[in-house]
């Protein structure tokens, strides 16, 4: 194994001197995510620090200090320890089949009794980890070798299996295409994508038949909202109707009538930048899509100043993962993709995506910190 150049206790790696390097510009952008959706929050509970606004801003904290601990270790041990966090979120998923709660239709959470967590938000930072790990001392040689690209295919493959059955298509579809996107940044052959993609539109047919009916539902709901605008096609018209009146100002604060007036459904939590837009208009909209932007390219920036692979697959992965999000939930909620269920990231309300979202920028800002650091180039 390869060591570090730098001494372990020198003047630039003790904590004060990490804490003073950390990417504060960074955590002031995730400040103002939080901030929106506590005020989000707050007018969705109708004027109200309960139910929502107030367990959000504590969580927010109580994981923004989680990241910062992350952030502090060394990227070493994260490297050491990427296979034992994939194993655990399988075993985890496993045991979701077997004893997770149910709610909505679904098995997806693990009641811990004081919280309940879905190991499947989890999971999506796992198969980052594990891909940027085995990805890590890959050559282009490596990459152009099927029985190279077998085994990180297999790593994705399974938690996508464990999360169907559950089941959830929204956080399948994430898994696969950040699994796809770090193929493509570890610079797998162009011919792999073409054939892969010809391979699911032919097989489409097929997948179909495997599709739930409230998800085969969603789907011709999205074609066509207007055919059961009462009824499966009720929560997107409602949306498309509180971000059309919300203008370019919006309603005001606490004016939204479509939300206040309970029209809009899952107000707190998929459809909550639905319930930003009406209040504070096209304008309103324009800044939380601005913060989101600058948070992901600071998450690019980051990738490109990491000297190791592993950093860089590892911080653009995760920040992939986090425009996933971004991406999925507001193209969603303004109808230009079907209903799948996937939150705002430090908007919605929500425990467990708002802890993978954390996570991740923990890793990220570690790999910032420990930009220099030499890893080993065995698997």
């Amino acid at each position: 194994m390869l060591t570090d150049t730098h001494a372990p206790f020198n003047e630039d790696n003790t904590i004060l001197s990490k804490l003073a390097r950390l990417n504060w510009p960074l955590i002031v952008l995730l400040f103002a995510l939080a901030g929106i959706g506590a005020l989000s929050l707050y007018s969705a509970g109708g004027g109200s620090i309960t139910p929502w606004a107030g367990k959000h801003l504590v969580r927010f904290f109580i994981l923004l200090s989680g990241a910062i601990i992350i952030s502090l270790i060394n990227i070493r041990l994260w490297y050491r320890l990427t296979y034992p966090i994939y194993g655990i979120g399988l075993f985890l998923l496993i045991v979701v089949e077997i004893t997770g709660h149910i709610g909505m239709g679904a098995q997806r959470w693990i009641n811990l009794g004081f919280i309940q967590i879905q190991p499947s938000e989890l999971m999506k930072i796992a198969v980052i980890m594990a891909l940027a790990k085995y990805f890590h001392a890959a050559s282009r040689e490596d990459m152009a070798r099927i029985s190279f690209l077998i085994p990180p295919l297999i790593m994705i493959a399974l938690p996508v299996a464990l999360v169907l059955i559950q089941p959830d298509l929204g956080t399948s579809v994430m898994i696969v295409v950040a699994g796809i996107a770090m193929f493509f940044i570890a610079g797998a052959p162009y011919w792999m994508f073409i054939t892969g993609g010809a391979a699911v539109a032919a097989s489409i047919p097929v997948l179909w038949m495997f599709l739930h009916d409230y998800q085969k539902k969603r789907v011709m709901t999205f074609l066509n909202p207007e055919s059961d605008p009462f009824g499966s096609g009720y929560h997107i018209s409602q949306s498309k109707i509180a971000i059309g009146s919300g203008g370019l100002e919006g309603k005001g604060f606490l004016k939204g009538s479509q939300s206040h007036l309970s029209f809009l459904p899952e107000k707190e939590t998929d459809f909550i930048f639905t319930l930003w837009v009406e209040e504070w208009g096209f304008l309103g909209g324009l800044i939380l899509l601005a913060i989101n932007v600058a948070i992901i390219l600071y998450g690019i920036w980051i990738s490109f100043r990491c000297r190791h692979a592993f950093g860089q697959l590892l911080a653009l992965g995760l920040i992939i993962n986090y425009s996933l999000y971004v991406f999925i939930n507001i193209a969603m909620v303004m109808g230009l993709i079907p209903v799948v269920g996937v939150p705002l990231p430090l908007v919605s309300y929500g425990g467990t995506a708002m802890l993978s979202v954390l996570i991740g920028f923990g890793l990220i800002m570690s790999a910032s910190l420990h930009s220099d650091c030499k890893l080993p180039r065995m698997q």
